[in-house]
């Protein structure tokens, strides 16, 4: 099974989906991408993953056009902001899916608050992802 996650910048979201997917179904091929994407992936984003035993110190963000002349079983989108243009996927794919989050790297405030932020969302995308990796690499 291949497996893309989409967002715009590929710094948070869909690398914390990229790492939980790979945690869950480690025979599946998971990539994750965005269409303008970040120079790194978010500091807070790897240190929230190290919490959960996944390790994204040596993710980069990647450019959706690297994978448009390949197959996926499923692209998934997690853009959840009204504000967002979620990613369009044009290669082949089998199943298209949305499962939207918040946006962690916008969030304000203070430092614990912005951290807590990054948890709650990281909690969401490992819940709701497991479902999808239960339901559909079954």
């Amino acid at each position: 099974m291949k497996i893309l996650i989409l967002c715009t910048g590929n710094s948070c979201r869909s690398q914390m989906a990229e790492g939980f997917v790979q945690c869950f179904a480690p025979a599946a091929e998971v990539h994750s991408a965005g269409t303008a994407p970040a120079e790194r992936v978010h500091p807070l984003a790897v240190k929230v993953m190290q919490e959960k035993g996944i390790d994204l110190s040596g993710h980069r963000p990647k450019s959706v056009d690297q994978f448009l002349s390949q197959p996926f079983d499923h692209v998934i989108t997690v853009c959840g902001d009204a504000e967002e243009n979620c990613p369009a996927f044009i290669g082949t794919v089998k199943h298209r899916w949305h499962i939207g989050f918040e946006d962690p790297a916008k969030v304000t405030g203070t430092e614990a608050f912005v951290l807590s932020e990054f948890r709650r969302i990281r909690d969401d995308i490992e819940a709701r992802f497991g479902e999808f990796v239960r339901k559909e690499t079954v």
